[in-house]
């Protein structure tokens, strides 16, 4: 008795994408800083982590809301 969705062409295909997804060399990523100024109060991105260093932009009191993620380099 056939599994109906697990298998056909669907299934074939996602199969080639995952095989392929493999075989890419993974981006590298960079840690990104992003918060907030007076000069622009809506969230952006402030500068990389091994160039800004957040707590001292906290601690200045020149940005807030700061949250540190990888972003592709």
């Amino acid at each position: 008795m056939s599994k109906g969705y697990a298998e056909g062409p669907a299934t074939e295909e996602r199969l080639a994408a995952l095989e392929q997804r493999e075989r890419r060399p993974p981006t590298p990523q960079r840690l990104a800083v992003y918060g907030s100024t007076d000069a622009q109060p809506e969230r952006h991105f402030l500068g990389w982590r091994d160039e800004v260093d957040p707590d001292e932009l906290f601690a200045s009191g020149s940005a807030w809301g700061l949250s540190v993620m990888k972003r592709p380099a």
